[in-house]
């Protein structure tokens, strides 16, 4: 523990600064709202998410530095505090909440309230930040220097440099700005299609597709190479291998779940009746091996947890930098959530259902805490903990006569508000570890996710609606692989009526791919999604790859680089998730007898065709060089 004795926080414990200021809230709130609609329209296309703990971050040093003249490093980190919330609770919510209006849809019912929508993640996101908090000592404090928690430090480094804010918010910024006209005039104007796609001659159903999209180059630069090929090697095992195979040997026959001979099927409609079937057991295999993999590591967690639950400290603690919000309102908090999971009619849970969001809701945040501290968030097994809370859920409910529709809806209120509890506690602790190296209020922290979360949850429920509407969740625009593959989780539960055949092949594949020592679960979403998808974020990943092998370039200059086209691929996936929401609105808005987004496209007139989106894909592509290797940012020419 001698890191954690001689460890000094940059701004000491006796130095008061303003930390929780109107400006901060004004501006986190902000961010929350921008990042969690961009995350919410890229999880729900992409089936991945990115940390927006950074970009928040520099973001708030440009406005509260450069534009206000305020010179404050906690306010800073409240701003990111509150603004990475939205997109953790954002990521939590897509993964479940879209199951709810593909049935009421299905159904016959329409579409679940926004109330409804707002209270479940309301619900999640309170749990998850104050199941959080008992643990911060534990986690945060005792073991710095033992958990790394990667993104929290990468964030307080920022914060730490902060003398750069500037020029780094204006690359954040600039590729908002280019992202957001790209997506404008590609899905908006239409003036060229940002999906492409050519069937190979001679080979049965082969077909090979792009999205040329700002969002996907980000991602995979983001992720990097490796990350990448893993989606894309899945995607190949679907579009190249497995549709052509079911082309060649199904000849006239119809197979479950299609209704007409396979001979009359197109790769778009193998891909939909049989691949994301066998998508969706490798995602399920995938998660559930590396829930198990984390096993010993989830139940240390928990006994450590619990030992430090029943060892509080029941004195407060005069430090600034020790205060945490306080332990009855943690308690009396949770439990008043709990019951209105069970007593608020807009959520379809039962007392059985309430009592496991209780229970799995508090080990998962305990789990997430610390798995998150080790890994990173980009390789916390949520799903895997998704998947596992859906099937116990479901089974109980069902034995408990909540079946059929009711049942179904229970079951995946439940999954909902787990999934964004273990988000949530996954952001808060990376949040906390920032905060724990500049020197910040923890719980002024605290307060400041639960504002974060609070407006989230306003919003997220009319982002999630709009693109629903716009174009339905399933969908080839938006294919929520998450939210579907929950779906026929409890689906097969209740009903019984997958084709267990597809799913179990999946998870052939699953456990073959981790035999060999590849990680699954990017793999397996791979296989799941639209070869389209993989091939633009493989695009990013191996520029990302360029960077880090370019020869005759300094570490320190390859590393401030790479740093940059993290910022500016960042924008990238911001400006095209709020363009994608503005399309979105515009695609429900009518104008005399069409939609407004109707009345914007003139493909009809001017359309320059594959040849003019492989153009465009160039363009961007060579700004994220030119935002990179050639960006020369202020300091340099004035220093």
């Amino acid at each position: 523990m001698d890191n954690q004795n001689n460890f000094k926080p940059f701004i000491p414990a006796n130095k008061i600064v303003p930390e929780f200021t109107v400006t901060s809230i004004v501006l986190g709130g902000l961010l929350a709202v921008i990042f969690g609609a961009a995350n919410a329209y890229l999880g729900l296309r992409v089936g991945m998410t990115v940390s927006a703990s950074i970009p928040a971050a520099v973001i708030s040093m440009g406005v509260l530095r450069v534009i206000l003249k305020r010179d404050s490093i906690l306010e800073n980190n409240i701003v990111q505090t509150i603004g990475s919330a939205g997109e953790s609770l954002a990521a939590g919510a897509i993964f479940t909440l879209p199951a709810m209006f593909i049935w009421m849809k299905d159904w016959g019912l329409g579409s679940p309230s926004l109330i409804k929508i707002a209270i479940i993640a309301l619900c999640g996101g309170i749990l998850g930040v104050l199941f959080m908090i008992p643990l911060r000592k534990a986690l945060i404090v005792k073991e710095h220097g033992v958990l790394p928690y990667p993104e929290g430090t990468a964030c307080a480094e920022v914060l730490l440099a902060g003398e750069e804010g500037g020029s780094k918010a204006s690359i954040v910024f600039a590729g908002l700005g280019i992202a957001g006209l790209y997506k404008f005039i590609g899905d908006g104007l239409k003036l060229f299609p940002t999906e492409i796609e050519w069937e190979i001659p001679g080979y049965h159903n082969g077909a090979f597709g792009i999205d040329v999209l700002p969002a996907l180059l980000g991602v995979g630069y983001i992720c990097g190479f490796k990350i990448s090929g893993y989606m894309f090697a899945g995607a190949i095992v679907g579009w190249i291998a497995l549709i052509p195979l079911i082309s060649l040997f199904g000849a006239n026959m119809t197979l479950y779940p299609a209704t007409v001979p396979i001979t009359e099927l197109g790769f778009w409609d193998i891909w939909d009746n049989y691949i994301r079937y066998i998508g969706a057991g490798a995602v399920a295999c995938g998660g559930i091996i590396s829930l198990i993999k984390s096993l010993p590591l989830i139940i240390d967690t928990f006994r450590k947890a619990m030992k430090d639950y029943s060892n509080l400290d029941k004195s407060e603690s005069s430090l600034r930098t020790d205060q945490d919000m306080s332990m009855k309102v943690v308690l009396f908090g949770s439990l008043l959530v709990v019951i209105a999971i069970w007593l608020v009619p807009s959520i379809p849970v039962n007392l059985v259902g309430a009592l496991l969001v209780a229970v799995f809701g508090f080990f998962f945040a305990t789990v997430s805490s610390r798995l998150i501290g080790i890994v990173g968030s980009s390789n916390n097994p949520v799903s895997g903990m998704a998947i596992a809370t859906l099937l116990i859920s479901t089974i109980v409910l069902k034995s408990t006569g909540l079946v059929g529709q009711d049942g179904m809806m229970g079951a995946i209120a439940i999954g909902s508000v787990i999934c964004i509890i273990a988000a949530i506690a996954g952001d808060a602790s990376q949040d906390l570890k920032t905060g724990y190296i500049v020197g910040a209020t923890p719980k002024k922290q605290q307060y400041g996710e639960l504002i974060g979360v609070l407006i989230s949850a306003i919003t997220i429920g009319a982002v999630l609606y709009l693109l629903n509407a716009a174009w339905g969740f399933g969908s080839k625009e938006i294919p929520a692989p998450q939210a579907t593959l929950m779906k026929l989780v409890v689906e097969g539960v209740m009903e019984g009526n997958l084709p267990w055949t597809l799913i179990f092949a999946g998870a052939g594949i699953a456990v073959a791919v981790e035999i060999i020592g590849i990680p699954v679960l990017p793999f397996a979403v791979g296989l799941y999604l639209p070869i389209h998808l993989s091939a633009g974020v493989m695009v990013g990943g191996i520029i990302r790859l360029f960077f880090e092998k370019r020869k005759k370039v300094s570490e320190d200059d390859r590393k401030e680089q790479i740093d940059r086209g993290i910022l500016y691929t960042s924008g990238l996936i911001a400006g095209e998730g709020l363009i994608g929401v503005l399309l979105a609105i515009f695609a429900i808005i009518n104008v005399g007898e069409s939609t407004l987004a109707d009345t914007i496209n003139l493909s009809t007139s001017v359309n320059l065709g594959q040849i003019g989106s492989i153009i465009a894909f160039i363009i961007l592509i060579i700004t994220l060089f030119k935002f990179t290797i050639s960006y020369k940012d202020k300091r340099s020419k004035t220093s």
